[in-house]
């Protein structure tokens, strides 16, 4: 979030950080909506999740809805396996960039490159877990480790001051508020898992209600989105990284929390692949006829897929750019997209004349701004990523031309 406010401003990253959070939450209380609805339709015992509930929805809608049902059902899988498989491979990056800090505190130059490769041997075997229930413990770890990184990064933030707001841009231009937009949307989408999340709870009425679950819990993410983004570019300015542990310094106290982020992110790339590979493996199976083989099956799948993630994670190093490109092509579909659609299809005969009238404005002023970030977002963070893999092409020759003369 320090990179998004340096693309934001201090005066306009935390107005919009507000918006995307109140329709971000937004989105999920109509999403939810539309799952009850559905629900309570076909007299189900689960809320469909959010595929589903897709699917369901277009079902019921116009007959050239009723004929996509199936083709957005597999768009949504689609998305939500590129977000998670992108959150691995940023947790790729995270990690080593990390690891390479720790390393050159002691004098150990190492390329980030060969850090990946050997990040890629704890990776791939936390990601062997196949069970979901042997990942809570795992899960847990992951949490305390980030919440104490978390806390001494502030720490460190605010130990000595902040300079004062003036020295710091307090709005942007266009093209740097897309980088933006992509970076907090990012920040910002959980919404595949708000519906598992309420149908594992004990009285699934407490998570969506007014002083809920899914409103309190936003609340305090989006409190803790704008402290770690205000103080990170108020702190350090354009040289804020990707991560805001990268600019801690070589202390003793920074290493530790550098190694112990590291941790934490490592912990937790088993639990948001597990979500990608129960989408994908039911269909690789049925597709390569391993029924009799299923867990040789699945351990291989996972095998193939976590060096995926380290050959686009090495391909793309940078981290905050990484972030932009996938909340700006993926995370703005889902979280912003989706719900508004299956709205404007489930609420469609609604018998009042202006509620209909607001609910199509409020949605199509939601779609607009979401099909304008995913667009600006996605060129944008294209083109940087373009232009930093070209430029490190020509260090590189130009290493080999010093080197070969």
């Amino acid at each position: 979030m320090g990179f998004a406010f340096m693309h934001g401003g201090l005066l306009v990253a935390p107005i919009l950080t507000v918006l995307i959070a109140l329709v971000s939450i937004h989105c999920q209380h109509m999403l939810i909506n539309s799952s009850i609805k559905m629900k309570t339709l076909r007299n189900a015992e689960k809320y469909p999740d959010f595929a589903e509930t897709i699917e369901q929805c277009f079902e019921m809608g116009p007959t050239a809805t009723q004929r996509l049902s199936r083709t957005m059902k597999m768009l949504v899988n689609l998305f939500i396996c590129v977000t998670q498989l992108g959150f691995c491979c940023i947790y790729f990056v995270f990690i080593s960039t990390n690891v390479k800090q720790i390393l050159l505190a002691y004098d150990i130059h190492l390329d980030v490159h060969y850090v990946m490769l050997i990040t890629f041997v704890p990776i791939w075997l936390s990601s062997m877990i196949t069970n979901l229930k042997y990942l809570t413990p795992v899960s847990f770890i992951a949490n305390i480790c980030m919440i104490c990184g978390l806390s001494i990064t502030m720490y460190y933030g605010l130990k000595d001051g902040l300079p004062e707001i003036g020295d710091r841009k307090l709005y942007t231009t266009p093209m740097d508020l897309a980088l933006y937009f992509g970076t907090a949307i990012f920040a910002f989408e959980g919404i595949a898992l708000v519906l598992p999340l309420k149908n594992a709870m004990a009285n699934p009425h407490n998570f969506d209600r007014p002083m809920g679950v899914l409103n309190v819990g936003m609340f305090f993410v989006t409190l803790m989105f704008m402290t770690a983004g205000f103080v990170g570019y108020s702190k350090w300015g354009d040289d804020v990284a990707g991560s805001l542990t990268l600019n801690l310094g070589d202390t003793i106290g920074a290493q530790i929390v550098k190694a112990m982020v590291s941790m934490g992110v490592l912990f937790g790339y088993p639990l948001q692949f597990h979500i990608a590979i129960q989408i994908m493996l039911p269909t690789v199976i049925e597709t390569f006829k391993c029924y009799n083989h299923s867990l040789a099956a699945n351990l291989t799948f996972r095998t193939f897929m976590v060096v995926v993630t380290l050959g686009i994670a090495e391909l793309v190093p940078n981290l905050g750019l990484f972030i932009s490109l996938i909340g700006s092509l993926c995370s703005t579909a889902l979280a912003l997209v989706f719900p508004p659609i299956i709205e404007l299809i489930v609420k469609r005969d609604i018998s009042s004349t202006c509620s209909r009238y607001m609910m199509y404005l409020k949605n199509t002023i939601i779609l607009v701004l979401a099909f304008a970030g995913f667009l600006a977002g996605t060129y944008e963070s294209l083109s940087e990523i373009i232009k930093e893999f070209g430029s490190e092409v020509k260090t590189t020759d130009s290493v080999l031309v010093d080197s070969n003369s």
